[in-house]
């Protein structure tokens, strides 16, 4: 039976999931539940208290939580601090180290959220073995986590890796980040999502997603549509893999990663993703990378988000023991 354990939170705009993980990546208690990020900082905090407490009373004799590790969008790792957040109505800055540190008295280590889950595809996912590879998730935007070298790239201020916002069109889509033309406004589900009405306007293809709201559709409602033959749907996911394929192009030359490692709604479409993706980027790769480049789908459920945080307290811990 393990002894020592870690707390993995996640904190998303919508949903927060917390587990009790061992070092092998074995989850052995988890919840989800809101977020609730319209609603103070302190409300968070209690409820964080509320559920992290109904573990430790979980918890067989000789077990204990050692760590804390914890992913969450702007999550800035030198400062500890949640910053300017877009989705969490907390305010320009939470300091949420220091909040869950006083609260369960454990260390805490913090990262942005898609770094974070970088980390859990090196120790217990579809990356374990690589030492240079780079994490794309298209949920609701892109997040991104890069590796070099067996570690994580987090640059001078602790924000490096935002793939999401490198321009794909000057004066293009307005992004939340407040910048114009970011790849996420068109390779993520809220881009796709935009890709599709504009081509609703500007074909006369019969389409199932022509019954939908622009606040009813989802990647789920787009990728079901692609698999299903609908010409609208066929030609959003062109488009978007056309544009995501030459950006990682670009990655590839700062990087020269092994692999990709996409997650997130839109990856659930599989191959009618990949195959635009990867003749894209192929295209638009230097010569030295043509074909060596893989790309591959991620393993991990929503439900193990908590993975990612997890495996940043086990590397810290590890870092503490030899440093």
């Amino acid at each position: 039976m393990a002894k020592e354990l870690v707390l993995g939170i996640d904190i998303g705009g919508s949903l927060t999931k917390i587990g009790v993980v061992s070092r092998d990546g074995k989850i052995l208690h988890r919840t989800i539940y809101p977020t609730e990020a319209s609603l103070p900082f302190d409300h968070f905090m209690a409820r964080l208290k509320e559920v992290v407490n109904g573990f430790r009373n979980k918890l067989h004799p000789g077990q204990q939580l050692v760590f804390v590790g914890v992913g969450a969008p702007n999550a800035n790792p030198m400062t500890g601090n949640i910053e300017n957040p877009p989705n969490l109505g907390w305010g320009k800055v939470s300091p949420l180290a220091t909040e869950i540190e006083r609260a369960f008295g454990l260390p805490v280590v913090i990262a942005n959220d898609a770094n974070a889950a970088a980390l859990g595809e090196m120790l217990f996912g579809s990356a374990v073995g690589m030492k240079n590879f780079v994490t794309l998730t298209l949920g609701t935007g892109l997040g991104s986590g890069i590796i070099i070298d067996g570690k994580l790239l987090i640059g001078q201020h602790g924000v490096a890796g935002e793939i999401g916002h490198v321009n794909v069109e000057p004066g293009g889509r307005q992004c939340n980040c407040g910048l114009r033309g970011c790849l996420e406004t068109y390779a993520s589900v809220t881009g796709i999502r935009r890709t599709v009405f504009e081509l609703l306007a500007e074909l006369n293809y019969d389409s199932e997603l022509r019954s939908f709201s622009f606040e009813e559709l989802n990647g789920e409602n787009i990728s079901d549509a692609a698999l299903d033959g609908d010409l609208i749907a066929l030609t959003a996911f062109k488009r978007t893999g056309e544009i995501l394929g030459s950006k990682m192009a670009d990655t590839v030359a700062h990087l020269d990663p092994e692999a990709f490692i996409i997650s997130g709604g839109l990856s659930k479409a599989g191959h009618i993703l990949l195959d635009p993706l990867i003749e894209s980027m192929e295209r638009h790769l230097f010569n030295a990378y043509k074909g060596k480049i893989k790309i591959l789908l991620s393993k991990a459920t929503r439900a193990d988000a908590i993975l990612g945080p997890a495996a940043l307290a086990w590397m810290e811990i590890d870092s503490m023991k030899f440093s």
